[in-house]
């Protein structure tokens, strides 16, 4: 098995690391990840100018552009017969609507579009506390074992968020669940021209049983199925005209 490996937060960074230790011993890795750190990105993709490409060692690139310019560069170029991507391990959660504005979630959707199966994998980090990498890892590789052995519809992907981790290796229990559509809760500080953002992840609004409430309160983690979109069937044998 081959799985494409990425992230936003950098080629240099831990959490690209501790998801290569994840599952180096059950497939062979390629990693193609940002040169810079691109948190926070979106899905911006770069169609305008040249993307420049350094090879780092065997089967490790590092790119001068976007997760999601990573993804198309690795299934599209370097390594088309990929069975898998795989973008993280995040630091910090990417839950409801944080899956539109994250690049680590962005890299696996792009893999969607493009008809590959991915998952996306961010590590929720508690008020006043760090990241464990090893325990994270640990984590991270039996819920990737999981779910690289069941099925997933088309054009979707798994997102995964793991909650704020003990300091050992005790069981964490997972549960599929939806995104939650509540906005987050925000204000802008202003001084004269300038306006800072103001908000904290950690009281979120949250509706119970799904994605923000799973993480946070429930301290498990949370597996949620994204549909990249809802495809529209068109009849040959009716009009598709719409009226305007």
């Amino acid at each position: 098995m081959k799985i494409i490996l990425t992230n936003d937060d950098g080629y240099d960074a831990p959490g690209l690391h501790a998801l290569e230790c994840c599952i180096q011993d059950a497939a062979q890795i390629v990693i193609v990840a940002p040169a810079q750190p691109q948190s926070g990105i979106g899905h911006k993709v770069t169609t305008r100018a040249p993307i420049r490409v350094n090879q780092m060692g065997p089967n490790h690139y590092s790119v001068e552009g976007t997760p999601a310019d990573c993804t198309r560069i690795a299934l599209k170029q370097i390594s088309p017969e990929a069975h898998w991507l795989i973008s993280g391990i995040n630091p910090g959660a990417n839950l409801g609507s944080d899956v539109y504005n994250s690049g680590t979630v962005a890299a696996a959707r792009e893999a969607a579009i493009l008809g590959y199966r991915s998952i996306a994998v961010s590590q929720y980090i508690a008020k006043d506390h760090q990241i464990n990498w090893d325990i994270t890892g640990y984590h991270a590789a039996a819920v990737l074992k999981m779910l690289m052995e069941r099925d997933i519809a088309p054009s979707s992907f798994w997102n995964v968020n793991l909650p704020h981790l003990p300091d050992n290796h005790s069981e964490i229990p997972v549960q599929f669940c939806g995104l939650d559509t509540n906005p987050h809760q925000y204000d802008f500080k202003i001084n004269k021209t300038e306006y800072r953002y103001e908000g904290s992840i950690h009281e979120r609004p949250r509706n119970p049983g799904t994605d923000v409430a799973v993480c946070f309160d429930e301290g498990k983690i949370s597996i949620t199925q994204i549909a990249v979109g809802t495809p529209i069937n068109f009849s040959p044998n009716r009009n598709n005209t719409v009226e305007r």
